[in-house]
C-alpha cells in the first residue's frame, strides 16, 4: 500500500501543498484532478522522491519514500514515474528505448516481452525507427510502455495521453489500464481527462490551491458535487436556486448537470434559447433564466428566442435531495 502522511511542500517559501494525505492499495488506481498549478505535478514527484519532504511522510509497503539527500540516484527500482517530458533516448529505435532496461541473459524472453509491449502501445510499425523521429504522441506511447516493461509495483502518471490523437487514445488507455489490472499494478495518475479517470479509477482526489478538497469514489463524487471545480470535472453543470426547482433540500442552491433538465409542460423553468452547440449525437442549448445562462441538452437544436418549460429529471431530484 501507499501511504501519504500529512506532507506538505513549496519550491520556495510558498507552499505549494499543504497538508495533504491519502492512501491506494496494491493494485488500485488513484487519480487525482485539478487546475494547472494545484499542484498534481509536484504531488507526482513528491511520490517517486524527486525532492526531499520538509513535513510529512511517505511510504510504499512500510518502506519510506526518500528524496535526494538520502538516494544518490532518485527513484526506487519497483516504482516508475512517466512524466510529460518522457525521457527517451532519442538516438536508438522504439524497440531499443522499451527493451533498454530487460535482462540480456535470457534473449528470448526479453525479445519476447518488448514486441509484447510494442503492440500494446500499437507501435509494431516504428518497431525499429529512432525516436528522434517520432511525434509527440508516439514518444508518449514509447515511455509509457517503457515504463511497464519490467512490470514496476507502482506506476505514476503524468498525463499520459495529452499528446496522443483521440483516434489511438481511447484504444490505448483500455488496453493500459486494463493490463496495469491484470498485473495487480499500483497506479497513480495525474489528468485533466475524465476519460482518464470514471471508466478505471477506483479512488479520486480533486486539489485546489494546494489542499484535497474532495477525496472519494468517482461515482460518489459525481453524485455529490460540493464545490463547481467538481460538478465541472464530470459534465456541463447550472447553479440553480433550490426554491426555483421546488426541491427539499437545505442548500440554497444545487448543482444540476446538463443532462438532468429536459422539456416540461408544467410551471417549472422557463428559459429562453440563445445558442446551440453541436456535440456530435447531442446539442448543448444554451438559454437564458433570469438574466443567467443555463445549459441542457437537446437532441436537436432549437429556434433561437424560443420560450421553453424545463424540469429536473426525477433521477437528479433524487440524486440532489439525498445530499
Amino acid at each position: 500500500m501507499l501511504q501519504v502522511q500529512n506532507i506538505s511542500f513549496g519550491y520556495t517559501k510558498k507552499t505549494i501543498l499543504d497538508h495533504i494525505s491519502f492512501s491506494v492499495a496494491q493494485g488500485e488506481q488513484l487519480s487525482i484532478i485539478g487546475e494547472s498549478g494545484s499542484g498534481k505535478s509536484t504531488l507526482l514527484k513528491l511520490l517517486y522522491g524527486t525532492y526531499d519532504l520538509p513535513e510529512g511522510d511517505i511510504l510504499w509497503k512500510d518502506q519510506p519514500i526518500l528524496g535526494p539527500k538520502y538516494n544518490l540516484v532518485i527513484g526506487y527500482d519497483f516504482m516508475k514515474y512517466v512524466a510529460q517530458e518522457f525521457d527517451l533516448m532519442p538516438f536508438i529505435s522504439v524497440k531499443e528505448n522499451i527493451g533498454k532496461f530487460l535482462s540480456n541473459f535470457f534473449p528470448e524472453e526479453k525479445e519476447r516481452r518488448t514486441t509484447e509491449l510494442i503492440e500494446l502501445v500499437d507501435l509494431v510499425e516504428f518497431t525499429d525507427v529512432k525516436v528522434k523521429l517520432l511525434s509527440g504522441g508516439q514518444k508518449q506511447r514509447v515511455a509509457l510502455a517503457r515504463a511497464i516493461a519490467r512490470q514496476p509495483e507502482i506506476i505514476l502518471l503524468d498525463e499520459p495521453f495529452s499528446h496522443i490523437d483521440n483516434f489511438q487514445k481511447q484504444t490505448l488507455r483500455r488496453n493500459l489500464f486494463k493490463y496495469l489490472k491484470e498485473k495487480n499494478i499500483t497506479c497513480v495518475v495525474a489528468t485533466h481527462d475524465r476519460e482518464d479517470v470514471l471508466p478505471y479509477a477506483d479512488q479520486m482526489i480533486v486539489l485546489n490551491d494546494g489542499k484535497i478538497i474532495a477525496y472519494d469514489t468517482p461515482e460518489n463524487l459525481y453524485k455529490q458535487p460540493e464545490k463547481p471545480l467538481i460538478a465541472s470535472f464530470f459534465d456541463e453543470f447550472n447553479t440553480i436556486k433550490a426554491s426555483d426547482l421546488n426541491l427539499e433540500t437545505t442548500n440554497a442552491s444545487v448543482f444540476v448537470y446538463a443532462h438532468e433538465l429536459q422539456f416540461t409542460k408544467e410551471a417549472a423553468l422557463e428559459v429562453e434559447i440563445k445558442h446551440n452547440y453541436f456535440r456530435g449525437h447531442l446539442y448543448l442549448i444554451e438559454a437564458d433564466f433570469n438574466s443567467e445562462s443555463i445549459f441542457f441538452y437537446n437532441n436537436s437544436p432549437l429556434n433561437i428566442n424560443q420560450v421553453v418549460n424545463l424540469k429536473l429529471t426525477e433521477t437528479a431530484k433524487k440524486r440532489i435531495e439525498l445530499q
